[in-house]
Order: structure tokens, then C-alpha cells, then sequence
């Protein structure tokens, strides 16, 4: 990936997300399926100015939808969890 803002797709901001900011000062974004750790380790700490200490990522597989007869499917998708440094944050509320 050429660019860091490649890696980072979207803040995921959901009530068992905002949970785990409060309680462990961690982060939850969609990342590019094929970033790895280092890589998004390497964006957050550059993009937001912050000391990243440990990232899990999950491979989330897309949800089974239907219309009528017509089967589908979203796209499966990756999820980063991002531990941040106990002095850092990230202002997620910016941009809304």
C-alpha cells in the first residue's frame, strides 16, 4: 500500500466500541483487508500523532442477506483494534 490513509478506512463507532475506549483506551477501525499489523501500527501512530502499544486484527465475514427469491451477500470485511500509550487519544468526533 503507497499511501497510510489506504490502510485506515473508517472509525468504527458502535456501543461495545465506544465500551472498550473508555475501559482500555483502545480504538476500532475498518482497515484495508490485505494490511497487516505493522502497517496499521505504522498509520495510526502517523495520521493521528499518537503511541500505538498493540493492535489485534479479526477477518469479519460478511452478513448473508436476501430479497425475495434473490440471495446476496456483503462484502467481508477486516476490523483493527488499536490499544493506544494510557497518555494518548484520538478525537474520533471531528469530522461528525
Amino acid at each position: 500500500m503507497n499511501d497510510l490513509r489506504d490502510v485506515i478506512i473508517q472509525p468504527l463507532i458502535t456501543e461495545k466500541s465506544m465500551r472498550v475506549m473508555e475501559e482500555n483506551n483502545a480504538y476500532t477501525f475498518e482497515v484495508a483487508p490485505d494490511a497487516n499489523k505493522v502497517q496499521i501500527k505504522r498509520a495510526v501512530e502517523q495520521i493521528f500523532n499518537v503511541k500505538v502499544e498493540k493492535v489485534n486484527t479479526m477477518n469479519m465475514r460478511g452478513k448473508k442477506r436476501r430479497l425475495g427469491f434473490t440471495e446476496g451477500k456483503r462484502k467481508d470485511w477486516k476490523k483493527a483494534i488499536v490499544r493506544l500509550h494510557e497518555d494518548d487519544s484520538i478525537e474520533i468526533f471531528e469530522g461528525i
